[in-house]
């Protein structure tokens, strides 16, 4: 039954890259995992330019539940603290169970110059299998974030460029290019559009849409192609305290849940 149940976990992996998706944050999850211009606590986890905007400390969690499949929730913890002349940023993650599980603790640094932000990471990811031994490789990333106009922004990032073999056979880290865009037609309207590219599956289209109800009420929806998934997400927002839930169709997984929370400490 065990060897069974960790087929089924590395075959599930496998259906989306070679490694679980790293990508947190319930916002984002909300509108169909959009990530590459949002600037948010999980930027260490997405794109690490996000932390530039970052003007005081601030941690986060977040918690993503499989509903359907016992032994693959994730679980990522991040902090962000500005200092001279950028914000530095330190996160963990955590995947899977005593049978199969990934881990990751990140440390990465951003800084605005004029209108783009730029960022980079490094991070250190360790693979254990129970019966297979473990493995650890260091990967690295960077990101940037650029306001084109009051409206528009665009934003793109690389995911373990470098590409480490984990692997007697070869296999390596994928890498993730991921490039999107972002469009507020008003002050309570998000709109946004995504691609993102393992160098070895096909291209992942992305598209996401965010509603403020007087600017503390968000509500959330978003879609993927390749591989098919439909999101839903609410949020909640005070001047210190954000929290966000999200759920995530496919018909791979069925449904799964995330909820995350952030908080600012300190004056700006």
């Amino acid at each position: 039954m065990m060897l069974i149940r960790l087929a089924f976990l590395l075959l599930t992996i496998s259906a989306y890259t070679q490694s679980v998706s790293t990508l947190m944050g319930a916002r984002g999850n909300g509108m169909g995992y959009i990530t590459a211009t949002l600037a948010d606590g999980f930027s260490m986890l997405n794109n690490v330019a996000g932390l530039a905007t970052f003007t005081q400390p601030l941690g986060a969690a977040a918690y993503n539940l499989a509903a359907t499949l016992p032994g693959a929730n994730r679980a990522a913890f991040t902090v962000g603290v500005p200092v001279k002349p950028g914000v530095a940023g330190f996160s963990l993650f955590r995947f899977g169970d005593n049978v199969y599980n990934e881990s990751m603790v990140s440390a990465g640094f951003s800084n605005q110059f004029g209108l783009a932000a730029l960022g980079v990471k490094v991070n250190y990811i360790q693979y254990q299998a129970e019966g297979f031994g473990t493995k650890g490789v260091f990967t690295i990333g960077m990101g940037g974030i650029a306001k084109l106009t009051r409206q528009i922004s665009v934003g793109a990032y690389i995911t373990n460029f470098n590409r480490p073999e984990i692997s007697a056979d070869g296999d390596k880290v994928p890498a993730l290019l991921t490039a999107s865009l972002a469009f507020t037609p008003t002050e309570n309207v998000l709109l946004a559009a995504e691609v993102q590219k393992d160098l070895d599956y096909e291209t992942t289209w992305k598209a996401g849409l965010e509603y403020a109800f007087h600017r503390k009420f968000f509500a959330r929806t978003g879609f993927n192609l390749k591989p098919n998934a439909s999101f839903f997400g609410l949020g909640f927002k005070t001047g210190v305290f954000n929290f966000d839930y999200a759920v995530q169709y496919s018909t791979v997984l069925q449904f799964s849940h995330q909820a995350s929370a952030t908080y600012k400490f300190g004056k700006p």
